[in-house]
């Protein structure tokens, strides 16, 4: 079984990421957060790989991390869910803060996941909850990323956001701009005020 891809970027689009590897381009369907993480079209990506199979279809599925696979993976043992919801999920609330959720009972966030009803969101709940955990470098690379952002975050809850909520933007944000040289780049004024207008937009 395949554990990992790794090539060059020919495209990149909705859910699916092209990625040349010695000539041969494999269709990887990815959770918006791998897509926009994975760089610019010809760079080089490494793309952790699951491969779903029945009689009659053949699908790869692509993840930054092991730790985003392993909660995918998670999420299909839950009843009625299946991959594609299971990406969607992961799409659009981050795993830190899916394994935050979990372990406070948050019901609300997975709720507002478009598509995950009362109904899913207790079912994810009661199978996973208690179960999933951020590995150490995970925990630390959160932790390092909230304290050198905190200003930001703090700003935001002042203006009168949860701070759940943004913590949880804040920290998509930063895996969308991980690789994005105009963001890198920058001193770290320039990164929070990049950080803040996003954070803005999602949060509206």
């Amino acid at each position: 079984m395949f554990n990992s891809l790794k090539g060059i970027v020919t495209r990149k689009f909705g859910n699916t990421i092209f990625l040349d590897v010695n000539g041969i381009e494999w269709d990887l369907f990815a959770t918006s957060s791998t897509v926009e993480s994975v760089g610019e079209i010809g760079s080089e990506a490494r793309i952790f790989t699951w491969l779903y199979m029945r009689e009659d279809s053949a699908r790869f599925y692509g993840f930054a991390t092991e730790e985003e696979r392993d909660v995918f993976l998670d999420l299909l043992k839950v009843e009625g869910v299946g991959a594609k919801g299971a990406v969607k999920i992961l799409s659009n609330i981050s795993v830190p803060r899916f394994i935050t959720a979990l372990d406070e009972g948050n019901t609300e966030a997975l709720e507002a996941v478009s598509g995950i009803g009362k109904r899913t969101a207790a079912k994810i709940m009661l199978k996973l909850k208690g179960k999933l955990t951020l590995d150490d470098s995970a925990k630390s690379t959160s932790n390092s990323e909230k304290s050198e952002f905190q200003d930001v975050i703090n700003s935001l809850v002042e203006m009168g956001y949860d701070k759940r909520d943004v913590q949880g933007v804040v920290q998509k944000i930063l895996g969308e701009l991980l690789h994005n040289e105009d963001f890198t780049s920058k001193s770290q004024t320039g990164k929070e005020e990049m950080i803040f207008r996003k954070a803005l937009v999602d949060l509206a």
